[in-house]
């Protein structure tokens, strides 16, 4: 679907000099002199190299449009990871790049999705949270300032994630997947 270079938006995906790339920010700006402009920072989905770019309003792109397939983890064998899809129960085989850092919060079958462009994967997206156990969290250090201050914790899957400091060793905790951060308590 072609659109207009001043209608793109953060989240889109467009074709671009022989690539497939994604809108990350965006800014329309009306110089003094000259016609007004999109200016577009871009981010290539394959190889997650980044672009800025000027669209004109005159110019037009073609927005490429998604599947979006729900799929279910199911092991990790050497580099790859087996994932199956939720309704044809296909299994497909990812390599442990292609998901990154965000590859060690996976869990025995949990739900995520797979962005894929032609059936080519290209994307995937995991649940903004998951629960970890805390295997080991250091002692609470006694009058530091009454600011609130985080201590160091160590959770099953080998992530190093800062806690408050009534959190120990055994509990289970909140992570955000997007920020590896802790959130809160697990119920």
């Amino acid at each position: 679907m072609k659109i207009n270079g001043s209608e793109i938006r953060p989240g889109y995906v467009i074709e671009h000099a022989g690539g497939l790339w994604a809108a990350v920010k965006t800014a329309h700006v009306k110089p003094g002199k000259g016609g007004a402009f999109n200016q577009v920072e871009l981010k290539n989905l394959i190889d997650g190299t980044k672009l800025n770019e000027r669209f004109r309003a005159s110019e037009s792109v073609e927005r490429i449009h998604l599947d979006l397939n729900d799929y279910q983890f199911l092991y990790a064998e050497g580099e790859n990871l087996v994932f199956m899809d939720n309704e044809s129960y296909e299994q497909l085989e990812l390599q442990k790049d292609f998901v990154g850092d965000r590859a060690a919060f996976l869990q025995d079958g949990m739900k995520v999705t797979v962005q894929s462009h032609e059936g080519r994967p290209i994307g995937i997206s995991l649940p903004d949270q998951v629960v970890l156990a805390v295997a080991e969290a250091d002692p609470v250090v006694r009058g530091q300032t009454a600011a609130s201050s985080y201590k160091p914790a160590v959770t099953e899957n080998g992530l190093r994630v800062m806690v408050p400091p009534f959190v120990e060793a055994g509990e289970r905790i909140v992570v955000d997947t997007n920020e590896i951060t802790y959130v809160r308590r697990a119920d």
